[in-house]
């Protein structure tokens, strides 16, 4: 099978959209999925900076939603034309998958972060033969088709407009997830959320959706505008007193914070912002060494990384786009919507912060 994607052949080049060719359809307990949008996450552009640990070249893309094209069988419990949202891959059998928390499964690096040429590398090509990376986090879906596991496509309602979903599978499943599964935040909690782009901003919608107070710190007046309309608390970053004014603009400490960062200061902030036995989520992915300033864990504070907002994906995206029919999750406010061919123009604005969500639409 034939069809086009974006291709990325170096660290440092542009994507190009090509032909590329898929030699063996879905096996037991795969699907075929015509894409109908895909959202360029932060992830996907972290390839750049891997200094060569992922391969090249390869189709990224992991925020990928459209309709079910061919199964693998009836043993994927989908059928041809369902619409369906996909998300990490999980091997569904080890411990951790076992006991409803698939994100932390013991072979998610294997399955998500390419796995290495021999994994189904062979069944991945361009259109003159040469191997393409495996599917980047069981998706690979800068393109017009995907091959995924069923296991990661969940079934959304077709009234639903498929094309926006995809980031439901990943960046907003990720912030929302961290202040509905790990915090399970409520009425009367309050929750601080560093950093306004799209996994902030979801947390803010979650939270404001939860009925918590929230408070949205940021750099860019722009984000914050919308985390305002969202329903938080604005506050912008200055040189110095981050942690006192958010302490008093959550009534002496916020009872969760969110870093979707990975600035080291930041972190620290965040943790002077908790009032006693607080939780901070990290989100992002450190890229330094991480110094806590003494006194930022005492009296019962705690911090852990939250990855893939603890979700199981079948469960939270369901509730997401249920809260977003309701008028309480306002994703699609986020997205800007680009054609395939626009890859390199929708990284640009992403990379310029002109754009919260960049959605690709074969």
């Amino acid at each position: 099978m034939r069809f086009r994607a974006a291709v990325l052949r170096s660290y440092t080049g542009r994507f190009t959209v090509e032909e590329v060719v898929l030699k063996e359809g879905p096996a037991e307990g795969e699907i075929l999925v015509r894409i109908a949008g895909c959202g360029m996450c932060r992830t996907d552009l972290a390839v750049r900076r891997s200094a060569g640990r992922s391969p090249l070249p390869a189709v990224l893309g992991h925020e990928g939603a459209g309709v079910v094209a061919e199964t693998g069988g009836p043993g994927t419990g989908l059928r041809v034309g369902d619409h369906v949202v996909l998300s990490f891959d999980s091997c569904g059998h080890c411990r951790n998958c076992l006991g409803a928390v698939p994100a932390y499964c013991d072979s998610f690096a294997s399955l998500n972060l390419f796995g290495g040429r021999e994994t189904d590398a062979a069944r991945f090509t361009d259109a003159a033969g040469a191997e393409l990376a495996p599917r980047w986090f069981g998706q690979s879906s800068f393109a017009e088709y995907a091959l995924v596991s069923a296991r990661n496509a969940v079934r959304v309602d077709p009234a639903l407009p498929v094309e926006l979903l995809g980031p439901l599978g990943c960046g907003f499943l990720t912030g929302a997830g961290a202040v509905l599964n790990a915090f399970r935040a409520g009425p009367g909690d309050t929750v601080a959320v560093f950093g306004a782009g799209a996994v902030g901003l979801a947390a803010v919608m979650a939270a404001t959706a939860a009925g918590a107070t929230t408070v949205a710190v940021d750099r860019h007046a722009r984000r914050l505008a919308f985390a305002e309309r969202f329903g938080a608390i604005p506050l912008q970053v200055t040189s110095s007193g981050l942690p006192d004014r958010v302490r008093r603009l959550t009534d002496g400490g916020a009872q969760y914070a969110v870093d979707t960062t990975g600035s080291v200061q930041l972190i620290n902030d965040a943790l002077r912002s908790l009032r006693p036995t607080g939780h901070l989520g990290l989100v992002a992915r450190l890229h330094t060494a991480l110094s806590l300033e003494p006194g930022t864990l005492d009296r019962g504070r705690r911090i852990s990384h939250i990855c893939e907002g603890d979700a199981v994906p079948s469960l939270l995206i369901p509730r997401l786009t249920a809260l977003w029919q309701a008028g309480r999750f306002p994703f699609d406010q986020l997205i800007r919507t680009y054609p395939l061919a626009d890859v390199n123009e929708a990284e640009r604005d992403s990379d310029l912060g002109c754009v919260v969500k960049p959605v690709l639409v074969p």
